[in-house]
């Protein structure tokens, strides 16, 4: 029994170190990390992860507006290709959106069109809308109003240019480690530290701002906490009051937070369902109108959806942009092969959502899995003469 004693003091004092070292190295964020993440078998953040996390609600609407079902509704089958590519990477929810209409709709691993999933990236769209709606309304001066307007930390040095147009397009110059599977990079961090704001506060710029794109999460961080600012709101009540009750949302979306009460972790993290991420897609697609209520600027969503930069076309103002078939194709994106796929000119939105991605293999800034989801819903659409 002694033996069986000093194991149980040993361990604990053996935590005990750990917990100390974190600390003092400021690395505690990595309990919460190693608890989340990897004592639930995943490496990365993953699909359910907001059960874990503090969560601020986005109200839906007490008007709820469903999307109109198509008269051949799910008459058009998964091409053995998709659903094949289905199995593979674990999606759990597939909704092809031609004419204003649902033709197609999926649901895998026991979810269904109710089913929360997390946004990651996607996020960072919605963030960018609530730009042009502070911009729309007069609460932010314009893309150009610098960000040491809200924030004096960055009104020194390289940030003292930096506008909030740069961060909405990926132009800022900070200092940020994109890296979704170091558990030391700043994205870690910022995932699992419970002073987000200090994380953000504390970013030094390395590169002029407005000259170039780099896609940064911390950005769309500051973005938010600019909007914030400006509108005297919390972010999940503007995007509510401005988006989801306007559009008619079925269902309370979730925003994780970094804390009870905190900040909410605006470059991902939205909790919803398939239906209710593809109204963003359908507000682009109509130039910022909602049945015929203008809700956004449609000078914004033009600029949103066109390149800032000539020598990065796969890139506006919160919104990954591709042509496919020499049509012009724009989409919110986010991490594990989260999409709201949008193509004006053939009215049609396409949403996928699933626990795993397929990245590009050779170089393109899009992934293999993206251009597969256009490829294979056109072949279906064609089974029906569109």
């Amino acid at each position: 029994m002694k033996w069986l004693k000093r194991l149980l003091i040993g361990l604990i004092t053996l935590i005990l170190i750990i917990e100390i070292v974190f600390y003092v190295f400021n690395i505690d964020y990595l309990l919460k990390a190693v608890r989340v993440t990897y004592l639930n078998g995943h490496k990365t953040a993953f699909l359910d992860d907001y059960k874990y996390f503090d969560n601020r609600t986005i109200a839906k609407s007490t008007v709820a507006q469903p999307w109109k079902i198509a008269q051949n509704y799910n008459q058009i089958k998964a091409t053995e290709k998709l659903e094949n590519l289905h199995k593979e990477i674990g999606t759990v929810a597939f909704l092809i959106i031609k004419n204003d209409s649902i033709r197609h709709e999926s649901y895998y691993d026991n979810y269904s069109k109710d089913s929360k999933s997390n946004s990651f990236s996607m996020a960072k769209s919605i963030v960018s809308a609530a730009l042009g709606k502070a911009i729309m309304e007069g609460k932010i001066k314009s893309l150009d109003q610098q960000v040491s307007d809200f924030f004096p930390e960055f009104k020194n040095g390289k940030t003292a240019t930096m506008t909030v147009g740069d961060l909405a397009s990926m132009a800022s110059g900070l200092d940020w480690d994109e890296s979704y599977y170091s558990p030391f990079s700043i994205t870690t961090r910022a995932y699992f530290d419970d002073n987000l704001k200090g994380v953000i506060l504390g970013l030094k710029g390395i590169e002029e701002p407005g000259k170039s794109f780099q896609y940064l999460s911390g950005n769309t961080q500051l973005l938010a906490m600019c909007i914030e600012k400006a509108t005297a709101k919390s972010l999940a009540d503007y995007v509510s009051q401005s988006f989801w009750k306007p559009m008619g949302a079925e269902s309370d979306a979730l925003w994780q937070t970094d804390s009870e009460n905190g900040m909410v972790k605006a470059y991902c993290c939205i909790a919803s369902n398939a239906r209710d991420f593809a109204r963003f897609g359908k507000l682009y697609l109509q130039h910022g109108k909602w049945n015929g209520k203008q809700i956004l600027d449609s000078a914004f969503v033009s600029k949103s959806v066109n390149p800032r930069f000539e020598i990065s076309p796969q890139y506006g103002y919160g919104w990954w942009l591709s042509n496919f078939q020499n049509k012009k194709v724009f989409s919110m994106r986010g991490h594990l092969g989260q999409y709201v796929i949008v193509v004006p000119e053939d009215d049609l939105i396409i949403v996928r959502l699933g626990h795993h991605g397929k990245p590009s293999t050779n170089g393109s800034p899009h992934r293999e899995d993206f251009n597969i989801y256009l490829e294979e819903s056109y072949k279906m659409l064609q089974q029906t003469n569109k």
